[in-house]
């Protein structure tokens, strides 16, 4: 798939062309499916189940760009690139955005706010783009 939005992306040093490698895309939807169902787990904590769920998410959106022929540097870029992977409606790749930057306040800055309503929304929109992601055909292994 190719997208003048990805496209200029690649002229402005964003992304990169690449062709996408089965074994690559395999493993990012394996990651993402287990990630995604320890997510669930309500006997976690919260903290680890946000990472599980962010990092599901995370999977799916560079396996999204990934297959369309595309790789970035930077987290948010798998985010932002949805609409035009994907076709993913503005309100789920921006839920995704902000498990984000919450990601980053953790990650960078050592605090999590607890907010039940953004992991389940964050759970939600995964799910979707899992289910988005296994609707696809099958890539062709030739090329």
């Amino acid at each position: 798939m190719t997208s003048a939005e990805l496209d200029n992306r690649v002229r402005i040093g964003k992304l990169k062309r690449e062709p996408p490698s089965l074994r690559e895309l395999d493993g990012l939807l394996d990651s993402a499916r287990k990630r995604l169902a320890d997510a669930a787990n309500t006997s976690l904590s919260f903290d680890s189940r946000f990472d599980l769920a962010y990092n599901a998410s995370h999977a799916l959106a560079l396996h999204a760009l990934r297959r369309a022929g595309y790789r970035c540097d930077a987290r948010y870029l798998a985010f932002q690139t949805l609409p035009h992977t994907l076709g993913l409606p503005a309100e789920a790749w921006r839920v995704l955005a902000k498990a984000h930057e919450r990601r980053n306040l953790a990650e960078y800055e050592g605090h999590l706010e607890r907010d039940d309503r953004l992991l389940a929304d964050v759970i939600d929109a995964t799910t979707r783009l899992l289910r988005s992601i296994e609707g696809l055909p099958p890539l062709d292994p030739t090329g």
